[in-house]
């Protein structure tokens, strides 16, 4: 009561600062190492009002599309920043007040709120400018001091202007900027954009011969550029080894099919799959070897204690790995739900950061598309990554058949380790140890 009342004196006196109520609302960070994020959509539509947990817009970031939720009641004044990708976090993308605001000087905020946005770098432009003593001597450099930028120089720009620079191929450095103390603005990359076009396809109209083949530009999502960049790290980075085992997987068939058959009876949608023998089988093994649960952090080696299986989920923008937390201590159907349950999310990008980040060790399995044999990039700071292929029919010598051999469902699997953690002879021990639980399922319930 106390408090409903305060807020009430507070509006009384608020009246007459209505037009200074309204605040910024700037794009937050979503993970302590999101830069930069795009806007989905808005939930909230210009001059509507929410409430306290209603879904104000949702954001991209690399690895999913996230609900923002306001923390307060309000009114959406003003959308600064519809749709744009790439829009640094920290940046002004609407402005907000509370209901009763005069919100008639919102487009006037957003507009200052859009110009007040590079102000640090406003005054490394000034700095420069300010050394070089000798000012009047040159007479030339006054007339076109945007021109004149030795070669080597940092050169200023907006981000939304080095991004459709880098896009297009365009060099900043033969862009004449037109904003504040020559800072390169978008407007100024796509008039330079237009101009060259013509003298370009003039001259590639010349030699028929040098014609490209129809083709498709695809933009590059952030998703795409995170995968790209950490994968070539990884590659390039970490000293990879690989190991390959086959698996008898006939007693996991038997026992996949006995447990099948009592869920479908409770529950159709309950089904276990080969993968969830897999995931339980690796924590496992890991619990038997805890060294390959292991990450390199440059001065130490940590080992974790609980398994945490980050499981590779293809979705339409990239790979992402969401992960079961401690499946050592779950059951296979508790492992089966989760897993169902991360991947939908996976695939509608509705996963939170803390479902994707800080696994201990990943799999990565082809076999639903019959890829018999694979290797996998480890994702890092892991140790390791296990790629799982299809199980098929083989035969083997059996002596005690009276033909003489037998037919078996065999998995191929290959561990791809980081050397600088998992030595050869323990990649070889955690394998045996996964293979020995998957060629007796039955020691999961020990």
């Amino acid at each position: 009561m106390a408090s409903s009342l305060a807020r009430v004196f507070s509006r009384g006196f608020h009246v007459s600062a209505r037009r200074r109520a309204l605040t910024q609302f700037n794009m937050p960070a979503m993970s302590p190492t999101m830069t930069e994020g795009g806007i989905a959509s808005w939930k909230i539509k210009e001059g509507g009002t929410f409430s306290t947990g209603d879904v104000l817009l949702e954001i991209e970031t690399d690895k999913a599309t996230i609900d923002v939720e306001a923390q307060d009641d309000g009114i959406l004044a003003k959308i600064a920043n519809d749709g744009s990708k790439g829009v640094p976090v920290g940046a002004v993308i609407a402005i907000i007040g509370e209901e009763g605001d005069d919100i008639a000087g919102a487009d006037e905020l957003a507009k200052k709120a859009s110009s007040q946005s590079p102000p640090p770098e406003k005054k490394e432009v000034e700095s420069p400018k300010s050394d070089p003593t000798p000012k009047s001597e040159p007479a030339p450099p006054s007339k076109e001091p945007k021109k004149d930028i030795p070669t080597g120089d940092r050169i200023f720009a907006s981000p939304i202007a080095k991004k459709i620079a880098l896009e297009q191929g365009i060099p900043l450095s033969k862009v004449k900027g037109t904003g504040p103390s020559g800072r390169i603005i978008r407007v100024d990359v796509e008039k330079y954009q237009t101009a060259p076009k013509s003298t370009t396809t003039s001259t590639t109209t010349q030699p028929p011969s040098a014609e490209l083949p129809d083709y498709v530009d695809t933009p590059v999502s952030s998703m795409r550029r995170t995968i790209g960049s950490r994968l070539t790290q990884s590659k390039q980075e970490l000293p990879h080894y690989y190991m390959t085992v086959d698996v008898n997987m006939d007693k996991v068939m038997k026992l996949r099919e006995v447990f099948n058959k009592t869920l479908v009876e409770k529950d159709k949608s309950s089904k276990l799959s080969v993968n969830d023998f897999i995931v339980k089988a690796v924590a496992c093994a890991l619990a038997d070897v805890p060294e390959a649960n292991s990450a390199w952090l440059g001065e130490v080696i940590r080992t974790y204690k609980n398994s945490d299986i980050s499981v590779a989920v293809a979705t339409p923008s990239g790979l992402i790995t969401p992960i079961i937390k401690n499946a050592g201590a779950k059951g296979l159907a508790t492992i089966s739900a989760e897993t169902k349950a991360l991947a939908k999310k996976a695939r509608d990008g509705k996963l939170a950061p803390s479902e994707y980040q800080g696994g201990t060790f990943t799999i990565s399995n082809l076999g639903m598309f019959g890829i018999d044999h694979f290797t996998a990039i480890i994702n890092p700071p892991q140790s390791c990554i296990l790629a799982v292929g299809s199980t098929q029919a083989k035969l083997v010598p059996a002596p005690e058949e009276e033909r003489g051999f037998k037919t078996v469902q065999v998995m191929n699997v290959t561990l791809s380790s980081d050397h600088r953690t998992v030595d050869g002879a323990v990649g070889a021990r955690w394998l045996a140890a996964f293979k020995g639980y998957l060629e007796n399922p039955l020691t999961f319930m020990l």
